[in-house]
């Protein structure tokens, strides 16, 4: 029936008489020959072996229906409700009238009667057996007569019957002995030795044959038995993946189905009676269920009966206790720890523990910011409640999070040794992931535990090891530069993990393994794109991918050299031996040519890895390169012509900020100015620690026509930031009051803001105008946020240059030339005091002062 519903000539009318009431595709029998016990394996294992098989197609059939069925149709509808309503308990539509508070192992009444919760979990437990033997272990031989060797010799030879062999393939693809083909030679073997035994020997060796001939067939039986059981097993894996990856919203209590799904496909696993390809199958499934589980969280809430939605939906996503969460670790732990493994099986795993860490990772958007969500909680009518709740909510978070490391750390030693095993010495994709694995345990450490495991192992010298070896290496033309690259990039991810979770801490580990002499050593400067015109068009291409690889590789290089910048403590700043700034300014020095191409780099065509670079440049350059003397590499140059080109320029005018993702252009409008907070912070450094004054304006007195900062140059930013933050202060005021009347909005309205967003991939035109609200105030609530965040930014930038046009009113030699400049700055002051609090979502009383006094002063200035 199954070959039937797939072959292009019968699949039309098959699929369409299974999909009758009468037939619906054979799922009332799930309840009665999928889950009746199996006979036992002594007594008839051809039947056992027979009703595996059975099962397997029944559930294939199933499967295939799920799959390919249009629910549009009332008929294919009906029938996969009726898949689901038996294999799986019950259904949402059956469910309409139940009680959303029904305990889960109450048996729930439908139209076709009382029905259990979960038949798919009990036909796993039918498939849970322990595996035959299959091993080639046969009956002992007269070993005198070295019977055992030749045996062996005919046993090793892979070839089938018709090729001189004992093996054949059945049906099903399983290579078997051939009984006839292995009794003939056994015949032509006892032939060869006739003449050598005596008579009880020969009587010996004929039972000795009899007995390998019964071995044989158990053997077959064992291994057909085998085949069988991982048939049933991968039909009930497809049956599962496709439910749940498909048929989902056709379910009810949904987290609660995928949290018994993955408990019971971890328990399975981690259960001696598995096989390693069993446990690959119930792995695969644990990571369908994971992926849905964390896309369960973030949709919609079902079952109001309102179509409005309001902020605490965000705050009431649908997560596991803090129990069934660590109850899944822990499974999960035992599972990577089984005795029998494999690596690609562990790879699994490990892609699955790297989920389970991603959704406990945060219950709330992890772009929507808690100021945001706590201010429009206090917009709604019960604002207290509400706030308590997202207190609530953090507190289990930080719960789960040390529930999460508790659990680890009992079985650390040997799950860290597992892991750093695959690091080293697995495979290219298995060190990637393992990699990947140790980063999520920094990530999750809260002892510094983790931290003192990866270096009494040496793994961190090995990781600035191999990043140093490959990036000094000259490109290749292989298979093996991609696979490399991404262990490169995992080893990258663990190394900046350590700066951003332990912070300072973590980066004075890192210098003092030679971090930077590592990174230094790196040849950068050769990854810059270089054309050929004696490659082929293929081979340019190819190697312009390779190229573009290592040449992403530089922006974790100077997010690690970044990291080492905060160690600079600002009391010993002034020290220009400092060590920690030399080696920085010698790594700068050394790459002069990568900073260099990144400082001239076009801003107004860039795009976001492009902007990422130039920020990283500036912020190491903005925080080192004030105490070096000697400016041969022209970097002061390249810093002052961004100033003067980036200061005025108008920001709404670049490409960038014009594209049709809004997100993305706030994101990039968010690094363009943390660019001009560095280059601003640079001036005042100069300015305040270096009593360096800058002219007013550009003149005659420019060194040899090279261009210096001016006071005009940093109220030109401060205009710009004064434009940024009036503009940015009343789009955050109209997203959140566009958060507040969401519900007001028609849908038409609601899909126009999903549309700028670019979330057009997260709707199907047959969702409801909830679900479309949900995602609109999850998208309005991220752009609310991301202005939030500049608006942090934009008063740093502008108390910098406030305090630098502060430093020169304070100095009288600079004062009495500041007359006309006074005129110009006097009415952007005003502009910055009328700057409103519920706008701009902070208290302004220290930078109001800071204004009023340089407008004390700037009025001072204009009656001299």
């Amino acid at each position: 029936m199954y070959e039937s519903c797939l072959d292009p000539l019968t699949c039309g009318p098959v699929m369409d008489l299974l999909s009758t009431t009468k037939y619906q595709f054979f799922s009332k029998h799930v309840g009665t020959i999928g889950v009746s016990p199996l006979p036992k394996r002594n007594n008839n294992q051809a039947l056992r072996i027979s009703m595996l098989h059975e099962r397997a197609w029944l559930l294939k059939i199933q499967a295939l229906a799920l799959h390919v069925s249009d629910i549009s149709s009332s008929v294919y509808r009906e029938a996969c409700l009726a898949i689901l309503s038996d294999a799986f308990g019950h259904c949402a539509e059956n469910m309409k009238n139940a009680s959303m508070f029904q305990s889960p192992g109450t048996p729930i009444c439908t139209s076709s009667g009382l029905m259990n919760r979960n038949k798919v979990l009990e036909l796993l437990e039918v498939v849970q057996f322990r595996c035959p033997d299959t091993s080639m272990k046969y009956p002992q031989l007269l070993s005198n007569l070295r019977v055992e060797s030749k045996i062996e010799e005919i046993l090793r030879n892979s070839a089938t019957s018709e090729f001189g062999g004992v093996y054949y393939f059945s049906e099903r693809g399983d290579r078997l002995i051939d009984l006839d083909a292995f009794h003939q030679k056994l015949i032509q073997m006892s032939q060869e030795l006739h003449t050598q035994l005596s008579e009880s020997e020969k009587g010996e060796l004929k039972e000795s044959f009899h007995r390998m001939l019964k071995w044989a067939w158990r053997y077959n039986k064992n291994l057909e038995e085998q085949a069988a059981q991982l048939h049933m097993l991968t039909s009930w894996s497809q049956i599962v993946e496709v439910a749940v990856s498909r048929r989902m919203s056709l379910l009810e209590n949904r987290s609660q189905l995928l949290f018994e799904l993955l408990d019971a496909s971890l328990g399975a696993t981690s259960s001696p009676d598995c096989s390693v390809k069993m446990a690959y199958i119930l792995t695969n499934v644990a990571l369908t269920c994971m992926a849905k589980l964390r896309d369960e969280r973030f949709i919609c809430p079902t079952g109001a009966d309102s179509d409005a939605v309001t902020c605490l939906d965000i705050i009431s996503a649908k997560q596991l206790s803090n129990a069934a969460c660590n109850s899944l670790l822990f499974k999960l732990i035992m599972a990577i720890m089984r005795n029998e493994s494999s690596e690609t099986l562990r790879r699994r795993q490990y892609a699955l523990l790297l989920s389970y860490f991603q959704y406990c990772g945060s219950i709330l958007d992890s772009d929507v910011p808690p100021s945001v969500i706590r201010f429009l909680l206090l917009e709604e009518q019960e604002g207290d409640d509400d706030e308590l709740t997202l207190q609530n909510v953090l507190k289990e978070q930080s719960e789960l999070a040390r529930a999460n490391f508790a659990i680890i750390r009992k079985e650390a030693q040997a799950v860290i040794d597992l892991v750093t095993k695959d690091a080293i010495h697995g495979s290219e994709t298995g060190k990637a992931i393992s990699f990947y694995v140790l980063d999520s345990l920094v990530s999750i450490d809260h002892e510094k535990y983790f931290l003192n495991q990866l270096q009494s192992r040496g793994i961190l010298r090995s990781c600035l090891t191999d990043v140093s070896n490959y990036l000094s290496k000259d490109m290749s033309f292989s298979s093996e530069f991609s696979q490399r690259f991404c262990t490169i990039d995992a080893q990258f991810s663990l190394l900046l993990r350590i700066t951003h979770h332990y912070g300072k801490h973590g980066s004075q580990i890192l210098l003092s393994m030679g971090a930077l002499q590592n990174l230094s050593s790196c040849s950068l400067s050769g990854y810059q794109k270089k054309g050929s015109s004696r490659l082929n068009s293929n081979v340019v291409k190819e190697r312009a991918g390779e190229i573009d690889k290592k040449w992403s590789l530089t922006a974790p290089v100077l997010r690690i050299i970044t990291s080492f910048t905060s160690l600079v403590d600002s009391a010993d700043f002034l020290e220009v031996k400092n060590k920690i700034v030399r080696e920085i300014v010698d790594f700068a020095k050394q790459h002069q040519s990568i900073f260099n191409s990144i400082l001239r780099e076009n801003i107004s065509g860039a795009n976001a890895f492009s902007l990422e670079r130039l920020n990283m440049v500036v912020s190491i350059l903005s925080k080192i390169w004030a105490y070096e003397e000697n400016d041969e590499c022209s970097y002061v140059q390249d810093l002052f012509s961004m100033m003067h080109s980036l200061f005025s320029l108008d920001f709404g005018s670049l490409n960038f900020i014009q594209s049709p993702n809004m997100i993305e252009n706030q994101k990039s409008e968010l690094v363009l100015f943390g660019i001009c907070f560095g280059l601003i912070s640079y001036l005042y450094f100069l300015a305040t620690k270096k009593n360096m004054r800058f002219q007013i304006s550009d003149g005659d007195n420019n060194k040899l026509g090279q261009q210096q900062p001016t006071l005009q140059m940093v109220s030109n930013l401060l205009n710009s930031v004064t434009l940024a933050l009036e503009r940015v202060g009343e789009e955050k005021y109209l997203l959140l009051n566009k958060v507040r009347d969401l519900n007001e909005l028609s849908r038409k309205e609601v899909d126009e803001i999903i549309k700028v967003c670019m979330k057009q991939d997260c709707i199907s035109p047959n969702d409801n105008i909830r679900k479309r609200r949900y995602i609109a105030m999850i998208d309005l609530c991220c752009m609310a946020g991301n202005r939030d965040q500049l608006i942090t930014l934009l008063l740093q930038v502008a108390e910098c240059a406030i305090t630098i046009l502060l430093v020169h009113f304070h100095d009288e030699a600079c004062a009495e030339d500041l007359s006309s400049f006074s005129d110009e700055l006097l009415p952007l002051l005003e502009r910055l005091e009328h700057l409103k609090e519920d706008k701009v979502g902070r208290n302004l009383k220290l930078f109001y002062r800071s204004v009023s006094t340089l407008k004390e002063m700037t009025v001072r200035s204009m009656t001299m």
